[in-house]
């Protein structure tokens, strides 16, 4: 995971365009007001399963990609393993240093 990712995680965070937690991320979702979800490598097989659903009824990016504490650390948060990021350029910039990090996007829909 690359230092970039978690530097514009934090500033997400920091921006006020950034929302963590699984209840947090699953209200904003049917809300429509979420760009991307990421969840992490290390979430439970049922998180994974809960939030791909959840994206693809609704049109939503999501990618699995990082791992739990760095991530939470990154946003002075823990053990956070699912992330959304409300804003569309963050998210463009977020999908852009993952795909550039070798991973791939699962482009449930969206933009």
């Amino acid at each position: 995971m690359s230092n970039k990712f978690l530097s514009l995680l934090g500033l997400a965070q920091r921006s006020g365009n950034l929302i963590t937690g699984e209840d947090t991320c699953e209200i904003y979702i049917k809300k429509g007001k979420v760009k991307l979800i990421i969840v992490a490598h290390d979430a439970s097989e049922n998180t994974k399963k809960k939030f791909h659903d959840l994206c693809v009824y609704r049109n939503i990016k999501i990618i699995t990609y990082g791992d739990r504490d760095e991530m939470s650390h990154a946003i002075g948060k823990s053990n956070r393993a699912v992330y959304g990021i409300k804003d569309m350029a963050f998210s463009e910039t977020l999908i852009k240093l993952i795909t550039e990090d070798g991973h791939s996007v699962k482009n449930s829909g969206g933009e």
